[in-house]
């Protein structure tokens, strides 16, 4: 069976995570006091409908004081043998702040942060420091659009979430800011950029010509090779160690030439290996 405990702050994109949880064909069940975890588990363990084989639950700060109950729930099903994951869903302060400007929505915690929403977040952030620590999938939703979310859902959990480790390779642009999920950051702003080739400015990484222009030169082929060593190297370390989901972030300036094109030479790579990997371009449209 797959059980997905879905978690994070409030406003972080919860709902929309279920939501594209239910479309990829799990059976969804929305804000769950942490007590009846476990007892869910198992009635859907020894349900013989195929339908609660793949489970998502959310729970969180909405449950209230009760909440402080997971980590017992969680430390249960360890104790059974049970098999979860944690996916946890985050964003910047500031971002949280902004949605709940434009949704005009109460934030759970406001009324014992004083009316403030601000300290709402800041009360939430800290109480949910220990979950996100024990999370196996991180993903921060500040600057993902709600079809890049579902990209990324549909990528982790569209497959057998009992295959092992995930490898996300994620282009980006420093511009925008890092992403805070990355485990491994690799920067190649150093690389030649076709930015300032007119013919090839308004192209991008997923096409050949820029492909091509950025992987002629000696440098990006010998930064390739380094890159792919230290990952090769690195990843049974982290497959030794347990974790779930590895994010591996490659950066330019913008997030549309250099790291895309790394981007793409790693995730082959890596595919090429046999392992599970996925591939997100971040800032590739903006």
């Amino acid at each position: 069976m797959e059980f997905i405990i879905i978690t994070g702050l409030s406003g972080a994109g919860k709902s929309v995570a279920m939501k594209n949880m239910e479309d990829i064909g799990f059976y969804c069940v929305d804000n769950i006091p942490p007590m009846l975890i476990s007892i869910f588990y198992d009635l859907c363990e020894k349900s013989s409908d195929k339908h609660l084989k793949k489970v998502a639950i959310v729970t969180d700060i909405r449950s209230g004081e009760v909440f402080d109950e997971l980590f017992s729930s969680l430390d249960k099903l360890k104790a059974s043998g049970k098999i979860y994951k944690i996916l946890f869903l985050d964003a910047r302060d500031d971002v949280l702040l902004r949605r709940y400007k434009e949704t005009r929505r109460k934030h759970p915690l406001t009324d014992i942060s004083r009316g403030s929403t601000e300290d709402a977040v800041r009360l939430e952030r800290e109480l949910l420091m220990q979950v996100k620590a024990r999370a196996d999938y991180v993903i921060d939703t500040s600057l993902l659009s709600q079809t890049q979310l579902k990209e990324r859902i549909t990528s982790l959990f569209l497959g057998n979430i009992a295959m092992g480790m995930t490898v996300n390779c994620l282009s980006f642009g420093f511009k925008y800011g890092l992403p805070a999920e990355a485990d491994l950051v690799f920067d190649v702003r150093c690389l030649p950029n076709p930015f300032y080739i007119p013919e090839l400015k308004t192209h991008t990484g997923l096409e050949a010509c820029v492909f091509d222009y950025v992987m002629q030169f000696d440098q990006s082929k010998g930064y390739a090779e380094r890159m792919i060593s230290l990952v090769d190297f690195s990843l049974p370390l982290y497959l030794s160690e347990g974790k779930s989901q590895l994010v591996i972030a490659v950066g330019c300036t913008g997030g549309k030439h250099r790291s895309v094109t790394l981007t793409r030479v790693l995730y082959n790579h890596i595919l090429e290996t046999g392992q599970r990997v996925i591939v997100h371009h971040r800032d590739v449209s903006k």
